[in-house]
């Protein structure tokens, strides 16, 4: 299906991340695989140790996970989006290495209003918390596109989708504000890109709305075990599996669809329901005027 094919997996943190059960799917379905996690860049300058140490073992975990599902030969790289440098320096490597992508999976997100569970009110968000979570859960859509495109690593007729959930259009009791906003604009990112790529290049583009799931390190940092289960109760169809969201990915991979600018519902039907509350929510209690 995916033959002779080559598409750049971010945003896995483990084995067990959405990321990394598409790239299995991938492999699978004969294609190749490139895949990058946050570590370390010669364009990082005065780091802590601190911040230094937790880039370095982040990319240590990343790295490993790789090899140990897809394979030791598998195409690893540090790529920071939030700095142009290391951008063009990916996309650089790829083209020196006649890597000629078709197609990306956007997984890549970050919150720091996210901690221990709970989640800041939005009326306690900084302008550089929000901004921080804008830049690296949405914009870095455009900043990956137009490194990949400049570098002639992106091929005409690729096939880009990006990770969001239902966050990004309703308030739910899943523990996300800051993130939801960045979704939200992710998927708006998503919808432009599917214009102008798709005039430009013939490039494709869409969004995908996923279950709650706590498999992933990532996803165990933020959820609650209450909050899976009672999407799963709410969901006709129970909670989708990451199995579900790899096999509609490597579909909106396949060169023979003309699917573009769409969002994209993989989650048991918990889209239709109508029951959602901000159960995780206590809003400050000070006085507003």
């Amino acid at each position: 299906m995916l033959d002779n094919q080559t598409f750049l997996i971010t945003g896995i943190a483990d084995e067990n991340s959405l990321a990394m059960k598409t790239a299995e799917k991938i492999l699978a379905n004969n294609g190749k695989v490139v895949c990058t996690g946050l570590g370390v860049t010669p364009f990082h300058k005065n780091l802590s140790e601190k911040a230094e140490s937790f880039l370095n073992k982040n990319y240590e975990d990343f790295e490993n996970a790789c090899k140990k599902v897809l394979g030791n030969d598998v195409y690893t790289a540090p790529l920071d989006v939030t700095l142009p440098e290391s951008l063009s320096h990916f996309a650089d490597d790829l083209k020196t290495k006649n890597i000629a992508l078709n197609g990306f999976l956007h997984a890549i997100a970050m919150d720091k209003t996210i901690r221990n569970k709970s989640v800041k009110p939005m009326l306690e968000v900084t302008a550089e918390e929000f901004n921080d979570t804008m830049n690296v859960s949405a914009f870095s859509l455009v900043t990956l596109c137009h490194a990949l495109l400049a570098n002639g690593v992106l091929q005409n007729g690729a096939s880009i989708v990006s990770l969001s959930y239902i966050a990004a259009e309703k308030v739910s009791f899943f523990p996300y504000i800051n993130m939801s906003i960045a979704k939200a604009a992710l998927e708006r990112l998503t919808i432009e890109m599917a214009y102008e790529l798709g005039k430009k290049y013939g490039i494709r583009a869409n969004a995908i709305r996923f279950s709650p799931y706590m498999g992933s390190k990532a996803g165990n940092a933020t959820l609650k075990v209450e909050d899976v289960e009672r999407a799963n109760r709410i969901s006709p169809l129970g909670n989708a599996l990451p199995e579900d969201l790899a096999h509609e990915i490597v579909h909106l991979f396949r060169k023979e669809t003309r699917i573009t600018g769409e969002i994209r519902h993989v989650d048991g039907g918990f889209h239709i329901m109508g029951s959602v509350s901000y159960t995780h929510l206590t809003l400050p209690t000070s006085d507003l005027v």
